[in-house]
């Protein structure tokens, strides 16, 4: 018994020693990476465009950008047979340019091929972030008071402690945001077209709501005096179609041409402003491409005292209008800056945010 009883504490030490051999060689499969802004005392920026991948980015009592990444860096060396590596498959590309940071990542191909990277980004509290997730990745951010611009087709997108303007899209996906302060000027919109939106707010945080669900419950625990609302229900160009096809009307009887021509022609208009609409979308999203394109091949661009965030590197299809469904709009605690929330499936819930 006293021979077992020794041999426990050298157990011990050898199992805590393989542990901290496996937890070393685990940090050192990660690549960690630095890169300064050109003038750190101005506001800068972080435009990340990854096709398929997690990113979080955090910020931090710093002057630097730091991504910590399983992937390797992209490495423009001159290889044995002569060529240059521009750009590769498995690898990141991360640069700076009058103080915008770019990290780049899985864009060459369609779904980003194969692989799938992991990011986590360390910047300024007051950077304005850009995210663009082209295939599938779940993005967080927290602890940043920049203007916060979000777009994403399969993933969770998650907000925490947040401060300044934000606009976040995603196709499917949950939206998660927990806002520190409303600011004036500072608006917050967030759509989902299938995925819930919660958003937490300060119990004594002033703002213009607008809350949209198609196939979803609009929720709050902020009582009537706080946040003052009217419901009302829009119906879709679909909803209009299907009354035309049944060719009823609200005494159960048969419609009469004229009832079947009005609903024709409310349907046509509706679905020729759904149309208006997304062709705009689409115009304006192929401008902000065609200007960061001429950006990345101008000289230094003039200084501006104001926050003016670049446009995504390769912005995604704008989300199709929305049309039909239940508005809430109203004020709470008696008005503010402007928040505006739309999901087609899935619930849309306005909380108070828990004592800190």
């Amino acid at each position: 018994m006293q021979h077992t009883t020794r041999l426990y504490p050298s157990l011990l030490i050898a199992a805590a020693m393989s542990l901290l051999l496996l937890t070393v060689a685990r940090a050192d499969e990660n690549e960690t990476t630095t890169i300064k802004f050109s003038d750190p005392a101005k506001p800068g920026f972080l435009r990340v465009n990854v096709a398929s991948g997690d990113v979080t980015i955090h910020g931090a009592d710093t002057t630097d950008v730091t991504v910590q990444t399983d992937l390797k860096p992209e490495a423009p060396a001159q290889r044995k047979d002569g060529l240059r590596v521009l750009t590769s498959a498995a690898s990141y590309s991360l640069t700076e340019n009058h103080n915008v940071v770019t990290l780049s990542y899985g864009t060459e191909s369609w779904g980003g091929g194969s692989n799938s990277g992991s990011f986590e980004i360390s910047v300024p509290h007051g950077t304005a972030v850009i995210v663009t997730c082209s295939y599938a990745g779940d993005v967080r951010i927290e602890d940043i008071t920049g203007s916060i611009d979000v777009k994403g087709l399969n993933g969770e997108v998650t907000l925490n402690n947040i401060s300044g303007a934000a606009l976040v899209e995603t196709i499917n996906g949950e939206i998660h945001a927990d806002v520190r302060e409303l600011v004036d000027g500072k608006p917050l919109s967030f759509t989902s077209m299938n995925g819930e939106v919660t958003l937490h707010l300060p119990a004594t945080a002033k703002a213009n709501v607008s809350l949209r669900s198609h196939n979803g419950s609009i929720l709050t625990d902020f009582d009537d005096k706080a946040l003052v609302t009217k419901t009302e229900s829009v119906h879709s160009p679909f909803h209009i179609r299907s009354r035309v096809g049944k060719r009823v009307n609200t005494n159960g009887e048969d419609a009469t041409e004229a009832q079947v021509e009005a609903a024709v022609h409310e349907a046509v208009i509706a679905g020729a402003e759904a149309a208006h609409e997304a062709a705009n979308a689409i115009k304006e999203a192929a401008h902000a491409a065609r200007e960061a394109a001429r950006e990345s091949e101008r000289t230094p661009r003039a200084e501006s005292d104001g926050e003016s965030p670049p446009a995504p590197l390769a912005p995604l299809a704008p989300l199709p209008p929305m049309t039909g469904g239940k508005i809430v709009t109203g004020t709470l605690n008696g008005g503010g800056p402007e928040i505006r929330i739309t999901t087609m499936n899935g619930d849309i819930t306005l909380r108070k945010s828990e004592a800190k």
